[in-house]
């Protein structure tokens, strides 16, 4: 039987979903044993913060450390300092934090332990430009790849081959020291190469396939990107190479975990799971019309499961901007959703990021229900017109449905559910 009240129901799905990726929930487990030498804890994303507050509490020994995470996704911290800076455009506050992270590793012995706290966001927050490249350059690559429909691999393959830092060149640098790596994903296919683009681990992209990146969006400027990349000169570290020799990478949090959490969730209230991946990609809308033709079969049909059943999924979807409106993917992907459905009865669904921010919106995400399109038709907007200028944004807010959570300073990337009441 289906919940009471189905937003109350998928919002609990979405708490159950943050839960699972809490900082201070998984990173204490996989803390390593303190060495003889010196604690150095560096790190960058927007769990950052929260991780790094998790191994304070959960630390016995003296530790030191800097971590940088996005503008409001601080948290307090005694012994490693937090500083805050600028996602997904990067700027002076992550570039500063950036070359004083690969500084504090610098010069270290094998007695010493470096550990980092990765998550997402860490690529645009870890902005330390390469030699010959400006800020203003790996903004302007930035603000293209945003805008293009690249997906996070094609990005992160890009921002590695125009770092001083990321694509292995962290851990490169903190050689012959220890380097524990925990990471919270946020990738599709969990590839610690492409979370925050792999400031630790070993880089199996080249400078030709980031060439290729651009070349396949047709970005063309700065010129000093493109030039630093035909160079291909110091070619970021490979896999098997020596400065590897005594690093160890761990994934503590991944979005199939959110997704098991909310499927418990849902067979709690009684509601039948059906988890369709953790790594759905591809444009927002057409993504959309896909989960609505297995909404309409389970409402029909009783296909892949009989009503009331919940598809989750997880992912990163992109959004190629066309328009001028406001809104992230997970907006997106509910409007084209709304359009696609049509206001069928007994199917109401949830999308939002992980981290509480939808792009670089406010909202984590948003609510839809069959009444939705007559909702806002009442009030005078258009889904269709919405939609065409990518203003997912604007049709939520408008009707009251946006999701608010704040930071929440975690990041296992997208969520969606939608659920599926069984016919009266």
């Amino acid at each position: 039987m289906a919940p009471p009240s189905p937003r109350d129901f998928l919002r609990r799905l979405f708490e159950a979903a943050l839960g699972a990726a809490d900082p201070a929930r998984c990173v204490p487990s996989h803390l390593p044993a303190a060495p003889t030498g010196r604690t150095i804890v560096v790190g960058a994303g927007k769990a950052a913060a929260k991780m790094a507050r998790a191994v304070e509490d959960h630390w016995g020994g003296p530790l030191s450390g800097l971590v940088v995470t996005r503008y409001g996704h601080g948290v307090p911290c005694e012994r490693i300092e937090v500083v805050e800076a600028a996602h997904p455009v990067p700027d002076a506050a992550g570039q500063q934090a950036a070359a004083r992270i690969l500084e504090t590793v610098r010069g270290l012995s094998a007695d010493d332990l470096v550990l980092c706290l990765i998550s997402g966001g860490g690529s645009a927050l870890l902005a330390l430009p390469a030699p010959g490249l400006t800020l203003d350059d790996k903004r302007a690559v930035n603000r293209a790849l945003l805008k293009s429909g690249a997906n996070i691999a094609e990005m992160n393959c890009v921002r590695k081959h125009l770092s001083a830092i990321k694509g292995g060149r962290l851990a490169a640098a903190a050689a012959p020291a220890r380097v524990v790596s925990l990471l919270i994903s946020d990738v599709p296919g969990d590839d610690p190469a492409v979370i925050a683009s792999g400031p630790t681990v070993p880089d199996p992209t080249t400078f030709a396939d980031a060439l290729a990146v651009l070349e396949k969006y047709r970005i063309t400027e700065p010129a000093a990107a493109l030039a630093r990349l035909r160079a291909a000169k110091d070619e970021t570290p490979k896999p098997g190479g020596p400065r590897f020799a005594r690093v160890e990478t761990t994934i503590i949090a991944r979005p199939q975990d959110a997704l098991e959490a909310a499927a418990a969730a849902a067979r709690q209230a009684g509601v039948t799971p059906v988890i369709l991946g953790d790594s759905i990609e591809g444009e927002a809308r057409e993504v959309a019309l896909v989960h609505a033709g297995i909404a309409r079969q389970v409402r029909r049909h009783g296909q892949p499961a009989a009503a009331p059943a919940v598809l989750l999924s997880g992912g990163e979807t992109t959004v190629t901007v066309r328009g001028q409106g406001r809104g992230g993917r997970n907006a997106e992907f509910l409007l084209a959703l709304a359009v696609a459905l049509q206001g069928e009865p007994g199917i109401h669904a949830v999308a939002g990021d992980t981290d509480g921010i939808d792009g670089t919106e406010d909202n984590a995400g948003a609510l839809l229900d069959p009444t939705s399109l007559a909702r806002a038709a009442a009030v005078g907007i258009d889904a269709k017109r919405a939609l065409a200028d990518n203003d997912g944004y604007g049709f939520f807010a408008g009707l009251g449905d946006l999701i608010i959570t704040g930071p929440t300073r975690t990041n296992v990337n997208d969520f969606r559910a939608i659920l599926i009441e069984a016919a009266s």
